[in-house]
């Protein structure tokens, strides 16, 4: 059975010298926990088992494979397996009858090869965990504050990371007038930052953005057989992004705690989360996120969230997070510094004594696949330290080839939902039409410019010749109109030789002419 007793998920026991039996309560199961332990003490086996226990009981499990071997919870274990032997015997020393059996599973994957994709947009990540993946100073953070509000006050929705580009490409072009209102926009801080998402881009993080964004709800979802679904993401790779893998489970927590609703102390947890390599969250985070993320921990609880930590030490968890983490399994720690001998103690103190043992001394002896183990007990109270064989895993333990990870993902509840992208009406189109609007707009305005200009010109050259025909002729012409009328194509020889005639007749050449020409006359008489 997965849940040894109604409302508890059986964890393991012992013989002479261990627990009897230690179960973690499902009403308690939103109390958070802690998984810990050095590298091949057997965390993941934990993490697996537990995942089992919440899955049966109907609670949806969320988990990230660091090391890719977690996707055999989708297949049950197996009599051929080459720790079988090892498994019935741990099974049979701690009472547990170990039936094989596989899990619903989804899986998922930011880069979209190993799972379905899963997006976000970048309003819905926000300017402070945006800000925190980017690693920007306080002056950058303040540019990135200022772009999101220009956007929601402008209608410009930011989706994707082309979206906030061209947003800070318009702050950067309209610096001046924006700096009056919104406060001092440096143009240097967008450089920065325009750095700062070309090398997120080049580490895969356009992926993380976009749309069609998750659901939540495809998150929590339960099968007919009444099993929660067990939701893993590929983060193997993801790994090499530390940064993006940290801030998209944080901000995950925080969906979850914006958009679920209070439901007080249920019997059951909603949905349980596994925080795998949790360092990584707290590595180098400035206080404010830190903050935040105590806020979540502390208070999520009551949305029937579960967090568990699963990390190497103890002491990589900030103290006041670390008072919330109720159910403990601490796997085998290795001193070999000074340093380690401190996070030992630290870690042992901890704990609620056991008085038949030490808690220091156990955590160095167990070994792999034992843990010194605490769990809630009636009342919320801590239990007493525990030595525990943790149980086998019912499913398979290691990871799945490529084409069973196909054959799951064909028959996954979202199966093509999210696959293809969607590029709707956003921030870079419209920002895109404007600009074009505004140089179809210059443009117009030049040319009109331009053709008066022309029309300038040429008055200019009529009133020249129109001023020169003055002064020859000694008389005032009827004055022209502003605009050249050029000699139409219709115009016969004779008319066109006599407006050439009569321009000459105010020049001495013409009035020779018509000496000429009366001359003649009078001799012909």
């Amino acid at each position: 059975m997965f849940v040894a007793e109604v409302g508890k998920i059986f964890a393991g026991g012992g013989g002479e010298g261990y627990a009897m039996a230690q179960s973690l309560l499902l009403g308690y199961g939103n109390r958070h926990g802690l998984i810990a332990g050095a590298t091949g003490t057997g965390k993941t086996v934990t993490l697996q088992i537990l995942a089992e226990g919440f899955s049966a009981a109907g609670v949806p499990v969320f988990m990230s494979d660091v090391k890719g071997d977690l996707s055999g919870i989708g297949l049950p274990g197996s009599d051929q397996h080459k720790l079988h032997g090892a498994f019935m015997k741990r099974a049979a020393t701690i009472g547990l009858d170990l039936q094989y059996s596989s899990f619903p599973v989804t899986f998922w994957d930011l880069f979209g090869t190993q799972g379905h994709p899963v997006r976000t947009t970048v309003a819905e990540m926000g300017p402070l965990l945006l800000s925190r993946l980017l690693e920007l100073t306080e002056p950058q953070e303040g540019v990135m504050n200022v772009a999101f509000k220009l956007a929601d006050d402008e209608g410009l929705p930011l989706l994707d990371l082309k979206d906030l580009r061209a947003m800070l490409t318009f702050i950067a072009e309209n610096a001046a007038g924006i700096s009056a209102t919104y406060g001092l926009v440096s143009t240097s801080s967008i450089g920065a930052i325009q750095r700062r998402l070309l090398v997120l881009e080049n580490q895969g993080g356009a992926n993380l953005f976009g749309e069609p964004a998750l659901e939540l709800a495809d998150m929590m979802r339960v099968g007919p057989d009444g099993r929660g679904r067990i939701n893993i993401l590929a983060a193997d790779k993801l790994m090499g992004a530390p940064r993006l893998y940290s801030t998209f489970l944080l901000w995950l927590l925080s969906e979850l705690f914006e958009e679920l609703p209070e439901v007080g102390n249920p019997d059951k947890p909603k949905l349980v989360f596994f925080f795998d390599e949790a360092h990584l969250l707290f590595d180098g985070a400035p206080k404010a996120l830190v903050d935040k993320v105590e806020q979540v921990v502390r208070l999520i609880r009551s949305k029937g969230v579960g967090i568990y930590f699963v990390t190497q030490k103890p002491a990589d968890v900030p103290d006041d997070v670390l008072a919330q983490l109720g159910n403990r399994v601490q796997h085998a720690l290795r001193v070999f510094t000074p340093r380690d001998q401190r996070d030992l103690r630290l870690a042992a103190q901890t704990y609620r004594e056991n008085p038949r043992f030490s808690t220091e001394e156990a955590i160095k002896e167990v070994g792999t696949g034992e843990a010194v183990t605490s769990f809630l007990e009636d009342k919320g109270i801590p239990g007493v330290v525990e030595r525990t064989l943790i149980r086998p895993p019912s499913s398979q333990l290691g990871p799945i080839d490529q084409g069973v990870r196909a054959m799951l993902m064909a028959g996954s509840p979202v199966a093509g939902k999210y696959e293809a992208m969607i590029d709707r009406d956003s921030a870079f189109e419209r920002l895109k039409a404007r600009a074009e609007a505004a140089a179809k707009e210059a443009a117009e305005a030049e040319a009109a410019e331009a053709k008066t200009a022309l029309d300038a010109k040429e008055a200019r050259i009529e009133e020249r010749e129109f001023n020169a025909a003055r002064r020859y002729d000694g008389r005032r012409p009827e004055p022209k109109k502003t605009t050249r009328k050029r000699t139409s194509s219709s115009d016969s020889v004779g008319e066109t030789f006599a407006k050439s005639l009569a321009r000459q007749l105010g020049t001495k050449s013409g009035q020779a002419i018509v000496r000429g020409i009366l001359g003649s006359l009078f001799k012909s008489r």
